[in-house]
């Protein structure tokens, strides 16, 4: 395609020639002739020098360059939107595979792609421009919303209500039991998961996921919020809009979380927890109680600045050890002298 088309699409002015031709999307390293890259920000502009690309994205126009320059607002999202269009995944199947085990009680959308091997229940219902890839489980009485993606062998069982525009990767499982028992004369006495799930519309949800089925109620994850792979989240937690959950964190039970969080990974959080919208907690931070807004990090968690300066005293400590072991000996030598 042609410069002057590209930058149609992004709303972006050309800095050079219009009529360049521009055929497909790379790193700023990586780029060859006929590629179009971005420039993140200041520190990379020493990389321009050596750019092969064709077309460069920038915010502010670069001087001392050869490379025509195509201005956006915002060079990353404007290298989001290229790669989608030129590497944008194409739906090659429409309708139901005669290798797929769909129930008649079903309700599937004939613009839907119901791949081989797939399963779907009884009265389940698969919207619009939907894509179930194979060994995908679909359980009884579940809806899954229009222009979904869920990859091969995701598990999302009885009762589960997907909305809309939501990408669910390989291997995750949706609506698992939760974990609860009850201790008694010596066991653990199971209780009966029986609430459901809502994922609202566009969740991505990554590889290897498991959101439990609330024990009563519904289990909720926020339209917009992106969870990460090999996350846990436990029954009756509830998740806001657009946060982000990084690999590796897990959620206990009855857990709310507000709009906007950001959860580093392996970030450990206890059951009934609070944490306010536009909170920050750093990777590995354990969390228990309720967090104002704020940025948090350490185990138990802390204010962040708080953090930075129990760890610069940490480092320091082999050294304030030595130092109180020589002044407790000269204490000792003192006394000593003062004895006799």
């Amino acid at each position: 395609m042609k410069l002057k088309e590209l930058a149609s699409l992004l709303g972006g002015e050309i800095i050079g020639n219009p009529d360049l031709e521009v055929s497909g999307v790379s790193g700023i390293h990586e780029a060859q002739d006929g590629d179009v890259t971005f420039i993140a920000s200041k520190k990379y502009l020493k990389d321009i020098p050596d750019c092969k690309a064709s077309c460069v994205l920038v915010q502010e126009p670069i001087g001392d360059t050869a490379i025509t320059q195509l201005k956006v607002q915002n060079p990353a999202l404007a290298f989001a939107k290229t790669l989608e269009y030129f590497h944008g995944k194409q739906q090659r199947f429409i309708g139901i595979s005669d290798e797929a085990n769909v129930s008649s009680t079903s309700h599937i959308h004939e613009t839907a792609s119901i791949l081989p091997f797939s399963f779907i229940a009884d009265n389940a219902s698969i919207g619009e421009g939907t894509v179930i890839h194979p060994f995908v489980f679909i359980g009884e009485n579940t809806t899954v919303g229009a222009h979904c993606i869920l990859y091969p062998n995701v598990t999302v069982r009885e009762g589960v209500a997907i909305g809309d525009r939501v990408i669910i990767h390989s291997g995750t499982v949706i609506g698992s039991d939760g974990f609860g028992y009850i201790f008694n004369e010596g066991m653990h006495y199971k209780i009966p998961q029986v609430g459901g799930i809502i994922i609202e519309e566009s969740v991505e949800i990554g590889a290897n996921v498991t959101i439990d089925r609330a024990t009563t109620g519904k289990t909720i994850i926020g339209a917009g919020t992106k969870i990460d792979n090999l996350v846990q989240v436990a029954h009756n937690v509830r998740i806001g809009k657009h946060s982000i959950l990084v690999a590796q964190v897990g959620i206990a039970g009855s857990t709310e979380i507000g709009d906007y969080v950001i959860l580093g990974g392996q970030v450990g959080v206890a059951d009934h927890s609070q944490i306010e919208s536009q909170t920050m907690i750093g990777a590995q931070s354990g969390v228990k109680g309720t967090l104002k807004k704020g940025a948090y990090s350490g185990s138990p968690v802390m204010p962040h600045r708080e953090w930075l300066k129990a760890q610069a005293i940490i480092a320091k400590l082999p050294e304030l050890h030595k130092k109180i072991r020589e002044l407790e000996q000269k204490v000792r030598d003192l006394e000593r002298r003062n004895s006799s």
